[in-house]
């Protein structure tokens, strides 16, 4: 039996969605990929690999803040 994880499926779809063109997306093509990002990301957010990715995110946004004071 094959499993699927839905985080990965997601993703996959993503990535094809972003690589079309740009001027080829309707407002609701837009809505679609943005809905499909947040409910990825919902989906990765309590994963171990989530949690790695907010740690990176807050340590740059960290060292931002403390570079532009």
């Amino acid at each position: 039996m094959l499993t699927i994880n839905v985080a990965v499926l997601l993703a996959v779809i993503i990535v094809v969605r972003l690589r079309r063109k740009t001027h080829a997306r309707s407002r609701n093509d837009e809505k679609l990929t943005v809905l499909i990002v947040l409910v990825f990301g919902i989906l990765v957010a309590p994963t171990a690999f989530g949690q790695g990715v907010l740690d990176v995110v807050a340590q740059l946004a960290d060292g931002i803040t403390t570079s532009s004071r």
